[in-house]
C-alpha cells in the first residue's frame, strides 16, 4: 500500500476509536503547498469536528496524538484544525528505488482488475472528413482508453459506422450528382441537404474510374452500391486521420449490420412493457428515470426513430460482456442521456455502468482572431489540417488541457511557438533535459537510488509529486477526467525545472550526492514520460529551442 492510502488508513482507524465512523473517501490528502506544513496535509478534522461535538483544533490535536504510523516521522496540528504530515526520510526517498524498479509499470492500478470497458469515441458518419468536434473526442477518448488500461481495466476502443439511415442516402445523391457532372451533365445537383465537401468530389472520381459511365442511366437504378462505394471509402479515409493521429480503435461496429441481424426488432419486443401507442406512433417511457419527455421509438409510419437502433447497439454492447461502459458524445446530445440509460434499464442493464461523456465545442484563434473557414476548402478547419499546422503532438495536448466539459479556445500561435509558453513545449523540454543530465552523467555509473542526500525542498517537492502520480490516475479514471493527468505532467514538469535551477545535479566534488540526484532525475523522467504517454503525446530525448539553437 503507498504511504497516502497507508496515512488514509491510519487515520480512520483513529477517527473510529473516537467514535466516529468515517469513509476512506471522506479523507483527502494533499501534498502540502508550504515544505514548513510537511508533505501532506488534511481537513479530515474540520470535517468531522461537529459529528464529535468538538472544535476543529481539539480534535486535530486528539488525532495528532493517536496517529502511528511507520513511514510518517511527525504530525502536527495547525489552526484552525489542519493535520500536517511529515514523512521520514527513507520514506520519502524510497520513491526513487520504486519508480526505477517498476520502470513504465509505475503508476499501474488494480482498480479495473478483471473488469471489461468498452470506450465509444469519434463515431462520426462515414460522409465527410472530421471537424474539430471529432478531433478533440478523438483525442479525448483514446486519452481515457490508455489511462483505463493503465488502471488495469481490459478496454475495447469502439468506434460505431452510422452506415444507415437518411444521411448516406442523402451521401448516395450527392455522389452521383458530382460522378454526373463529371461527364457533362447539368441535369443533376448536389441536393440541399446533401454533402457538399471536396472529399466527395474525390469519391466521385474514384466511382467514375472503377465503374465508368454504367451508373449514369440511374441513381435510383445504383442507389445501394454507390452508397456502400462512398461510406466504406470515406470510413477509409477517416481511419487513416485517426491512425496519423495516433488514434486507432479496435471495433468498428456498423449500424447497418445490427439493423440486419434483427437486433432492433428483438429490442423492440423486449421494451414493448415499457411502451405505450399515442398519435398512431409508440413512445418509450423514459420520464419515469428523469428525462424532460418521452419518446417516440416507432413513428406512425412504422419506422425507427434515431433512438431504437441506438438502444439496440448498447444492448449489444452489454451483451459482450463489458462491465463499463463509455460514450464520448457532443455537448448537443445533453438530452440523449437520460433516455439512452433509462432503455438500458428497461433492458435490465445497470444505468450506471453506462457513462456518459459530453465533449464540448472547440474555437479556433490565430493572430488573436477567431477562424473557422478552411483556406483549402472553404469548409470548417479538419483535423488533419490542424494537426498538420501545428503537430500532432500539441494538438493532442491542448484537447486533453482542459474538463471535456469547459468549451476549448485553441491558439493555433501558441500550439506552434518553440518555447516555455507553449505548455506543451515545455513539458516536452524538461522530458528532453533530463535525458540530456542523465546521457551527461553517464561516467558517473552506477547510480544511486538512495536517498540520504535528497533532503532540499525542491527535492522532497519533487518526490512527493512522483508519489502523488497513481492517486492522480485513479481521480482521473474514476472522474473520466483525462486533463487530471494533463496537469500533472505540467506541474512535474515545473517542480523539476526548480529543481533543475536550485540544485546542482553533477557536481564532481559531491559524487555521492549526485549520483543520488541522478537516481532522482531518472525516477522523473520514467514518471513524466509516462504521464505524456497517457495523453498521446510523445516524450522526445532531444529538442531545439528557439533562444538555444543546438539541442538538448
Amino acid at each position: 500500500m503507498d504511504i497516502e492510502n497507508e496515512i488514509k488508513a491510519e487515520l480512520k482507524k483513529v477517527l473510529a476509536t473516537l467514535g466516529c465512523e468515517t469513509e476512506e473517501k471522506e479523507i483527502v490528502l494533499s501534498p502540502s503547498g508550504n515544505r514548513e506544513h510537511g508533505d501532506y496535509a488534511s481537513n479530515i478534522a474540520l470535517r468531522k469536528a461537529h459529528a464529535l461535538s468538538m472544535k476543529p483544533i481539539d480534535l486535530a490535536n486528539k488525532v495528532a496524538s493517536l496517529f502511528s504510523l511507520s513511514g510518517v516521522g511527525k504530525v502536527e496540528a495547525a489552526m484552525p484544525g489542519f493535520l500536517n504530515f511529515f514523512l521520514k526520510q527513507d520514506e520519502l526517498g524510497s520513491i526513487v528505488k520504486k519508480i526505477v524498479t517498476e520502470g513504465e509499470h509505475y503508476g499501474d492500478l488494480d482498480i479495473g482488475k478483471g473488469k471489461k470497458a468498452d470506450i465509444e469515441y469519434v463515431s462520426a458518419n462515414p460522409t465527410g472528413t472530421l471537424h474539430l468536434g471529432h478531433a478533440r473526442g478523438a483525442a479525448l477518448g483514446d486519452c481515457i482508453s490508455r489511462q483505463y488500461k493503465k488502471a488495469g481495466y481490459s478496454v475495447t476502443r469502439e468506434y460505431y459506422i452510422n452506415d444507415a439511415g437518411e444521411q448516406m442516402d442523402h451521401l448516395a445523391q450527392s455522389v452521383f450528382a458530382r460522378y454526373a457532372e463529371s461527364f457533362g451533365r447539368t441535369d443533376v445537383k448536389v441536393p440541399d441537404d446533401g454533402y457538399h465537401g471536396e472529399e466527395i468530389i474525390e469519391v466521385a472520381k474514384a466511382l467514375k474510374e472503377k465503374v465508368g459511365d454504367s451508373y449514369l442511366d440511374s441513381e435510383e437504378k445504383h442507389h445501394d452500391e454507390i452508397k456502400d462505394f462512398a461510406g466504406q471509402m470515406l470510413l477509409a479515409a477517416i481511419k487513416k486521420d485517426l491512425h496519423d493521429f495516433r488514434v486507432d480503435q479496435d471495433v468498428y461496429t456498423s449500424e447497418k449490420a445490427i439493423r440486419s441481424r434483427g437486433d432492433v426488432e428483438k429490442v423492440l419486443e423486449k421494451l414493448k412493457p415499457c411502451c405505450y401507442e399515442k398519435d398512431g406512433a409508440l413512445w418509450l417511457n423514459t420520464t419515469k428515470d428523469g428525462d424532460d419527455k418521452d419518446r417516440v421509438i416507432v413513428k406512425k409510419d412504422g419506422s425507427y426513430t434515431y433512438l431504437l437502433p441506438d438502444i439496440a447497439y448498447h444492448n449489444d454492447k452489454f451483451a459482450r460482456g463489458f462491465d463499463v461502459l463509455i460514450d464520448l458524445f457532443g455537448a448537443d446530445h445533453h438530452g440523449y442521456v437520460a433516455r439512452l440509460k433509462s432503455s438500458q434499464k428497461d433492458l435490465g442493464h445497470d444505468p450506471e455502468a453506462l457513462h456518459v461523456a459530453l465533449v464540448q465545442m472547440v474555437r479556433l484563434f490565430k493572430d488573436g482572431e477567431e477562424f473557422k473557414m478552411s483556406k483549402r476548402t472553404g469548409n470548417a478547419i479538419s483535423m488533419k489540417e490542424l494537426s498538420e499546422e501545428v503537430g500532432v503532438d500539441s494538438c493532442r495536448y491542448f484537447f486533453a488541457s482542459r474538463s471535456m466539459t469547459q468549451h476549448l479556445d485553441f491558439n493555433i500561435n501558441l500550439a506552434k511557438k518553440m518555447g516555455n509558453d507553449n505548455p506543451v513545449y515545455y513539458c516536452q523540454y524538461t522530458h528532453a533535459r533530463l535525458c540530456g543530465i542523465l546521457r551527461n552523467g553517464e561516467n558517473m555509473a552506477p547510480v544511486s537510488y538512495d536517498s540520504d542526500l535528497l533532503t532540499s525542498d525542491s527535492e522532497k517537492e519533487l518526490m512527493i509529486l512522483l508519489k502523488s502520480y497513481p492517486e492522480v490516475l485513479a481521480s482521473a479514471v474514476k472522474e473520466i477526467e483525462p486533463y487530471k493527468i494533463t496537469n500533472y505532467a505540467h506541474d512535474l514538469s515545473a517542480s523539476i525545472n526548480s529543481f533543475y535551477t536550485k540544485c546542482r545535479v553533477l557536481d564532481p566534488a559531491e559524487e555521492k550526492q549526485s549520483k543520488e540526484r541522478l537516481g532522482l532525475v531518472e525516477a522523473c523522467r520514467i514518471v513524466l514520460a509516462s504521464a505524456l504517454s497517457l495523453i498521446g503525446v510523445d516524450a522526445p530525448e532531444r529538442m531545439l529551442s528557439e533562444d538555444k539553437p543546438e539541442a538538448v
